[in-house]
């Protein structure tokens, strides 16, 4: 793994809310640090009322996870655009995340509770 990257499992339960509701609960979030960036807080799809988002247009590359896709949330209040990414298929130093996506916390609410 690149030796900025580190894994692992997010302790205790972390729940995702987007336009008034909770799009996702887990207890098991994975927390994904990278050099000075903050911690990113990955759920499992399962974990996730994927009726409220799609897949959007934009893409992006990370030398060191792969390709991500993004995703808009919809809810009651419209669309929230972009607000999660997922990588489907990671580089395999960081396999962990494959079936996971991520929230932008400047558009939804991620927190422990």
């Amino acid at each position: 793994m690149a030796d900025h990257i580190k894994i692992r499992p997010a302790s205790g339960t972390w729940v995702v809310r987007a336009g008034g509701a909770v799009l996702g609960e887990s207890d098991r979030a994975l927390e994904l640090s990278e050099g000075d960036y903050p911690p990113v807080t990955y759920f499992p799809m399962e974990d996730i009322a994927t009726a409220f988002i799609e897949p959007s247009d934009r893409t992006s590359t990370c030398p060191y996870k792969g390709d991500a896709r993004y995703f808009s949330i919809i809810a009651k209040s419209g669309e929230i655009k972009d607000a999660a990414w997922s990588y489907a298929d990671p580089k395999e130093d960081v396999a962990q995340i494959k079936g996971y996506i991520a929230f932008y916390t400047n558009k939804v609410a991620v927190e422990q509770v």
